[in-house]
């Protein structure tokens, strides 16, 4: 059970509001945080740094799949809406036989001729042609879907870019729980170690065994500690390896480590700029205005004329021996005169759908400048704390060391020492936090500037 006291609880709730935070703006979707493994357990324990953990998370997960797939279905309604433009060649192949009654078409009967004719067969075999030569309506359908294609590409790449972020994430807390397992086990040898001073020194009447009691049940609290923290931090190992497809029962050990020292924060106006030139997600909803406006135009386009072409080929008779060949062209100029109210209704259906995309747009852009002023207070406030953090932890160690040298002379009784012990354990906590919170707002930088995929493997040291 994790104990939240004074400086540690407000480093943790920070810490907690910032992950938060970027949930809420990058819009995850439960797909991000699943993946299709496609390898099984080996027999060993494999090493895993933060690059190859990016690498298999883009390769496996199950938002990259699912978006390709999105990504298929906008091609496939592009190319439907190329083959409107396109000529169309059928064939087929007709044979009638027919009997006629001449007496139901008013013939009484000639002399010497049936009323019944027939059986007799005609076989008819012809190509036929059509083709939308002028249709404005049709020619912005296409250039919509084609926006709409390059929209979902856009989409496919941000979705990379929230993968990035997401696996970075879960690795880092993986190593935040890792640090945390390694703290409580040194401070369950201390603990260990001050149990058996409080057990020698009563044993030569210099302490009460009220300290004794006192050694015992840290040491056992800290035994406590170490089973949930190695408990946590096998959930998430669990969590990083369900997100980058590895196998769930396959056993790994984090390579990389947190890093201690903040990188160059680039000028909010540079940031910005990298940001509006290189989001996918900004550039796709720059890219869906583009659809919305063709869309607008194919509903006015409606009202146009349109010209389409009709012809055909192919050889008549009785039979194919005894055929011959015909052919027919055709050419139709529609002129929409009255289509009722649909033209109108479909240009303030599009009209609606512009002006969304204009709005989402623009919320995007100051969500964007919202993520990089806040990735950037994160930075500089994580940064300090780290520095502070680690000052704390060095003097709570020395305020332990000290606490067990005045418990070992007799001056003071074992309180003074657990509750050294206790203010160590909370320094070492906010230590881990602080340099999680950290290296999550950098990569949080990264992902507002549009480039993750690119940047946090070499904050982490990758190539």
């Amino acid at each position: 059970m994790k104990v939240l006291t004074g400086s540690f609880a407000v480093l943790f709730l920070f810490c907690q509001c910032a992950q938060a935070q970027l949930s809420r703006g990058a819009n995850l979707s439960p797909n991000l945080f699943g993946s299709i493994p496609q390898e099984t357990t080996t027999g060993g324990t494999i090493a895993l740094p933060l690059s190859e953990a990016i690498d298999r998370a883009l390769k496996y997960n199950f938002g990259p799949i699912i978006s390709e797939q999105e990504t298929r279905v906008s091609r496939a309604e592009r190319v439907r809406s190329l083959s409107e433009l396109m000529p169309k060649v059928t064939g087929n192949v007709n044979q009638y036989v027919q009997q006629i009654n001449l007496a139901a078409y008013g013939f009484n009967g000639f002399p010497g001729a049936p009323l019944v004719v027939g059986p007799f067969s005609l076989i008819d075999a012809r190509a036929k042609y059509t083709q939308n030569v002028v249709d404005f309506k049709l020619l912005h359908e296409l250039r919509s879907s084609a926006e709409k294609v390059t929209a979902s590409n856009y989409a496919q790449d941000d979705v990379r870019e929230l993968v990035v972020l997401i696996a970075t994430d879960l690795y880092l807390e993986s190593v935040a729980a890792a640090s945390r397992v390694d703290a409580v086990r040194v401070q369950v040898k201390t603990a260990q170690a001050v149990y058996d001073r409080a057990v020698s020194l009563k044993n030569s009447g210099v302490v009460p065994g009220i300290d004794v009691l006192r050694a015992q049940v840290q040491l056992q609290t800290q035994q406590q500690r170490v089973v949930a923290a190695e408990n946590d931090l096998a959930k998430e190992k669990l969590n990083l390896a369900r997100a980058i497809g590895l196998p769930q029962g396959q056993a790994f050990t984090l390579t990389d480590s947190f890093v201690k020292d903040a990188v160059p924060v680039p000028p909010l106006d540079q940031a910005l700029a990298t940001a509006f030139e290189s989001r996918p997600d900004y550039k796709r909803s720059l890219t869906l205005i583009k659809a919305a406006e063709q869309t607008r135009k194919a509903a006015e386009a409606r009202r146009l004329p349109s010209v389409q072409v009709n012809a055909d080929y192919g050889d008549i008779g009785r039979s194919l021996g005894f055929s011959h060949g015909t052919v027919g062209l055709q050419g139709t100029l529609s002129i929409p005169i009255f289509t009722g109210e649909r033209t109108r209704a479909e240009i303030l259906e599009s009209d609606s759908l512009l002006e969304q995309r204009k709005a989402e747009s623009s919320n995007l852009r100051g969500r964007i400048e919202y993520e990089i002023r806040t990735a950037n207070l994160d930075i500089q406030s994580a940064s300090e704390q780290v520095k502070v953090a680690q000052s704390a932890r060095e003097l709570a160690q020395q305020q332990l060391t000290q606490a067990q040298d005045r418990f070992a002379a007799g001056v003071t009784n074992g309180l003074e020492v657990t509750q050294s012990q206790e203010t160590v354990a909370t320094a070492e906590e906010n230590y881990i936090s602080s340099l999680y919170a950290l290296n999550l707002a950098e990569a949080a930088l990264a992902r507002g500037m549009g480039t993750a995929e690119k940047m946090i493997k070499s904050f982490f040291g990758g190539k």
